[in-house]
């Protein structure tokens, strides 16, 4: 299967998306408010984390609003780890939003603590910690071949 290339630049612009998220839901606090905004985030995860960054709704605005205002880029990327990055956010999100759900104030804080946290990262110093896990996980697993 060959692998889908990506822009690098597109899953940063993501994480700007995310950060605004995150952050309001940590605003809004561990209300009905910030559980439905950490919703919203989940469901903006879910085709990222499915099929991959590419076809999110941040990824369309990228490519069709920003992308073609740029210069090409110096190089692509896998879309896998990406992929697992949104992944991972899926999950801390669907976390936070449980939490909220069942009212367990400090798990929705730290939950999307941690969703703000890695956005804020990726968005701010193009670190992706979803990105470094999935690297460091394929080093660890895979054999080197002789």
């Amino acid at each position: 299967m060959n692998d889908i290339q990506i822009d690098p630049r597109g899953p940063r612009f993501s994480a700007f998306f995310q950060l605004a998220f995150s952050v309001s839901a940590l605003l809004v606090g561990a209300n009905v408010g910030g559980v439905v905004i950490m919703a919203v985030l989940l469901a903006l995860f879910i085709p990222g984390a499915i099929i991959g960054p590419q076809a999110t709704v941040q990824g369309w605005i990228f490519r069709t609003a920003v992308r073609p205002r740029l210069a090409p880029p110096a190089e692509t990327e896998s879309f896998r780890p990406p992929r697992f990055a949104q992944q991972m956010g899926l999950t801390f999100s669907t976390l936070a939003v449980a939490s909220g759900l069942l009212g367990w104030d400090p798990g929705f804080f730290l939950f999307t603590g941690f969703v703000t946290f890695a956005s804020f990262l990726n968005s701010v110093f193009d670190l992706c910690l979803g990105c470094e896990i999935y690297l460091l996980f394929k080093r660890v697993t895979t054999r080197a071949t002789v």
